[in-house]
């Protein structure tokens, strides 16, 4: 579909590309968003359990800064997570206000019985890329998003443009 307006080529390029990317982004997320409440569980709920299992135990702050998530809604997954017996609090013995993220035995054996499964059907909803292919994309959105990271919300123009 051509869009009745254009915006000049390098414009018009860089829109098409944005839009494949969310529209696939979209695909790709509700299906693996799917997958992951066959297991009873949230995103949130999946990814600190994915965090904590990978990483080992993590204070809040990590687990946020590797959600990508802030404080409030990290609190509330692992209080969840903590009622479901999936992780426990632990008090640091040289600073009580550091708290470090556990998981327990049972949060251990889920993540073992769930995330392989997960990643099987990450790579099945990948599949439809070669190998090389899923390697060249996962070079290009790296590339993209360290490109995108240094820039902040006040080094735009006052038009909302990016400065240079």
């Amino acid at each position: 579909m051509t869009p009745a307006i254009r915006y000049g080529k390098r414009t018009d390029r860089a829109l098409s590309m944005w839009v494949k990317l969310a529209r696939a982004y979209a695909v790709f997320s509700n299906k693996s968003t799917e997958h992951i409440r066959s297991f009873g569980l949230t995103e949130g709920q999946f990814g600190a359990l994915e965090a904590l299992g990978h990483k080992g135990p993590l204070t809040l702050g990590e687990l946020c800064e590797k959600q990508l998530v802030s404080g409030g809604n990290m609190t509330v997954v692992v209080d969840n997570l903590e009622r479901q017996g999936l992780v426990r609090r632990v008090r640091g013995s040289r600073d009580r206000r550091v708290i470090t993220i556990h998981l327990t035995g049972k949060g251990k054996e889920l993540f073992k019985q769930i995330f392989g499964r997960h990643a099987r059907y990450v790579a099945e909803l990948a599949s439809v890329l070669t190998v090389d292919e899923q390697e060249q994309l996962g070079r290009l959105l790296r590339k993209l998003g360290t490109s995108l990271r240094p820039r902040s919300s006040h080094a735009m123009r006052a038009d909302g443009m990016p400065p240079g």
